[in-house]
């Protein structure tokens, strides 16, 4: 069981991370929105939208006890997160819209064939080629 718990830290990049913000309420706060821009979606925010929707699940993820990783290609290419849960690497790809297309996310699972991935959305549960839709307001259930 130690052997399978160590993979990601054993890949892990310590020059290259993600900073995230455990509070979301003050995050918003230091970006000066309001709780109706963000209930009504107001144009303001939409370039950023994905940032606070990311950081959101991060802290959903890290309440849920998991130590979150994140995956980039040599070509650019980004899944959100990465995770280990069950003895499983499981990678997931967090949409703030509703277009949700997984470019990166096909990559991933092209390259190194996960069980399954997950992806998180503003789209109700469903299971579709090897991917777990979750809603965003259901992050928690990871």
């Amino acid at each position: 069981m130690e052997q399978i718990k160590k993979p990601l830290e054993n890949y892990r990049d310590i020059g290259a991370f993600k900073i995230y913000v455990s509070d979301p309420g003050l995050l918003c706060a230091k970006k000066d929105l309001q709780a109706n821009d963000i209930l009504y979606m107001v144009d303001e925010i939409n370039d950023f939208k994905g940032g606070m929707t990311e950081n959101y699940v991060n802290v959903q993820l890290s309440a849920s006890g998991y130590r979150t990783y994140y995956w980039t290609s040599d070509r650019g290419a980004e899944v959100d997160f990465i995770i280990q849960r069950d003895g499983q690497i499981v990678p997931i790809e967090v949409k703030s819209a509703d277009n949700t297309k997984a470019k990166s996310l096909n990559l991933y699972m092209n390259t190194f064939r996960p069980s399954y991935a997950i992806k998180l959305s503003a789209r109700n549960f469903g299971f579709e080629g090897g991917k777990k839709t979750v809603p965003l307001y259901a992050a928690f259930c990871i």
